[in-house]
């Protein structure tokens, strides 16, 4: 009975000509999602596993600015605080992606699947009809979408030409004339009619 106890059990060795063990991959949770018209330039890990993310776009006339969400509540800014309007630096939105991660207790969540033309062309203009204004006209600013390019996952060129049918199909609530400063097309909201 001694000699069952301490027998030496033999273990198998893999040869040369096996295979690695794979893993299973994990499900993807925004690791390494780049969606179209986004640049990603950190993430951050939620306490329940939800990623946090501090984004870009393209850098328009007026420079870079950040926006943060996270992956798997419905948090997102543009703003550090409520006096500011943007985001200006990636570290300013380094530190409130982190200080969002440090205290989100959200799960992950399936990624936004990209919107079929016509759901990207309504939040095109949700977002400029939240811009409006009943007592001046505004310009719109590629930046005001940041908020919404996670949902929209397009690019800056495909907002624009957006915007320029929005002018040319509504042009009582949207106008498009060439910039009067460098290149490009200037978009402007006209103010609410007043009842």
């Amino acid at each position: 009975m001694a000699l069952t106890l301490f027998s030496r059990t033999r273990t198998r060795t893999r040869t040369a000509t096996e295979p690695e063990p794979t893993q299973e991959p994990w499900p993807e949770i925004g690791e390494t999602w780049k969606p179209e018209g986004v640049i990603v330039t950190q993430r951050f890990l939620g306490l329940a596993g939800a990623v946090v993310l501090v984004y870009t776009a393209d850098a328009g006339i007026n420079g870079t600015y950040y926006a943060v969400a996270c992956l798997g509540c419905s948090y997102r800014t543009r703003s550090k605080t409520d006096r500011d309007n943007y985001i200006a630096s990636e570290h300013a939105g380094g530190e409130i992606a982190n200080a969002h991660a440090a205290q989100c207790r959200a799960l992950p969540r399936d990624l936004p699947t990209r919107p079929d033309d016509d759901t990207a062309r309504e939040i095109v203009r949700r977002r400029v009809n939240a811009e409006r204004r009943s007592d001046y006209d505004s310009t719109v600013y590629l930046t005001a979408f940041h908020l919404d390019r996670l949902a929209l996952q397009r690019s800056t060129e495909w907002i624009e030409e957006e915007l320029q049918r929005l002018a040319d199909e509504e042009p009582e609530f949207l106008t498009a004339k060439p910039r009067t400063y460098g290149t490009g097309t200037e978009f402007t909201i006209l103010r609410r009619p007043k009842r």
